[in-house]
């Protein structure tokens, strides 16, 4: 029985972060159409767009009025996830075809 008390504040933890999963993609989808559009209107390959997971984070802190640490917390659970492609220090949706 102490046990479950034990591991309470973990769980707490990892639901807490999986609670912004929707919010932040609905963000990251946000954040990536603004991004293809300027490679769009500058004339590149719409396809190189990606979001910095610092950027990211900075709109997750501001928007969702979080911390950054958590708004970080958040980008590298979705990452673990497989809910978002990740490459060095950028993110992007995973639907190639937004």
């Amino acid at each position: 029985m102490n046990t479950q008390f034990q591991k309470q504040p973990e769980f707490r933890q990892q639901q807490s972060v999986q609670s912004f999963y929707e919010p932040t993609l609905q963000l990251l989808d946000e954040v990536y159409v603004v991004k293809r559009g300027n490679l769009k209107r500058r004339g590149y390959n719409e396809n190189n767009a990606a979001v910095t997971k610092e950027e990211l984070a900075q709109k997750m802190a501001y928007r969702f009025r979080i911390t950054i640490w958590l708004a970080h917390q958040v980008i590298s659970s979705l990452i673990k996830a497989d809910q978002v492609m990740a490459f060095g220090g950028y993110v992007k949706p995973k639907d190639g075809d937004k």
